[in-house]
């Protein structure tokens, strides 16, 4: 089945997460003249692959972003089945689907496939070992894609930030709001990802196929350089002046259901090569999503 005229439209799921209200607003600034259907659970439910079949065939889409998962990391090591069945059923039949309708497929993965014992920065090849449920899931997600051959390109991501959801820089600011001291641990080294930033690579490789751009395969998208958490809640801390202290502490002293990788840094070089992709640093990054969340702090308290 063909689903490639210009009038079939890009479908994205987990429309209002974090990435999903990102994606609003890079394919409004982009130049794709495709409709894009939003999707959350009431349209296209994760957990009932079985309904995908006609989703497909009613829209037929020609691109399918899959940002839609299960994401709680903890309690994902309580609820695996449901997990497994959103993040790797669910994407597998998505996949299939892709394949048989001719859609162009991207799914975004996670730095937790990696076991998080390496040295030196991820490259899209190094050999994967989840050391939780969750990044396990997404592991069998990333497999099905490449076992089902669609056209497709998995993106890897970590660590992401927005000024919409709940993620660790708005944590940050609430806590530092709230108390005069917070612990955060300084021993799980990654890349933070502002998901208007990795919205903005997504949206650069739909028009990059649209132009016939045949590229495919795994990619890795963060912003540039590398922190621990507790570096990462002090530069947030000192961007926006809050008068908070932050203490390291070792993992061991914050227990969670959920083991994390300690080393969870991406080599970002492959998209950059094929796409032309070249990631903000993260703390320009971070300074662009306080920007905006004082802009919207602002403008919820009217004008005096």
């Amino acid at each position: 089945m063909q689903a490639n005229s210009q009038h079939a439209p890009v479908v994205v799921s987990g429309g209002s997460g974090q990435l999903g209200q990102e994606l609003r607003i890079a394919f409004s600034n982009s130049s794709i003249h495709r409709p894009v259907i939003f999707t959350d659970r009431e349209e296209l439910d994760l957990s009932k692959p079985e309904l995908f079949e006609v989703f497909f065939r009613t829209h037929q889409p020609a691109y399918f972003i899959h940002g839609g998962a299960y994401t709680a990391v903890d309690k994902a090591e309580e609820e695996k089945d449901l997990a497994y069945l959103i993040n790797a059923t669910a994407t597998g039949e998505i996949a299939r689907l892709c394949y048989e309708y001719n859609t162009r497929l991207i799914y975004i993965s996670t730095d937790y496939v990696f076991n998080g014992q390496g040295t030196a920065p991820y490259a899209v090849d190094a050999a994967t070992a989840p050391v939780n449920h969750y990044g396990y899931t997404k592991w069998m997600g990333e497999e099905l894609i490449r076992k089902s051959n669609v056209f497709s390109a998995i993106i890897r991501t970590s660590w992401v930030f927005s000024s919409y959801g709940h993620n660790f820089v708005k944590t940050m600011l609430r806590l530092m709001s709230e108390r005069s001291e917070i612990k955060v641990v300084n021993d799980q080294r990654g890349c933070p990802t502002y998901a208007a930033d990795l919205a903005d690579a997504i949206s650069t490789i739909v028009q990059a196929w649209e132009k016939g751009d045949e590229h495919v395969g795994t990619y890795h998208f963060s912003n540039r350089g590398d922190i621990t958490w507790y570096e990462f809640a002090n530069a947030i801390r000192d961007m926006a002046d809050k008068n908070c202290s932050v203490l390291p502490i070792p993992s061991a002293e914050f227990p969670t259901p959920a083991r994390r990788p300690g080393y969870s840094v991406l080599d970002t070089s492959k998209i950059s090569t094929d796409f032309g992709i070249e990631p903000k640093t993260w703390q320009e990054a971070l300074h662009n999503c306080l920007l905006r969340l004082n802009a919207s702090s602002n403008e919820g308290k009217g004008e005096s």
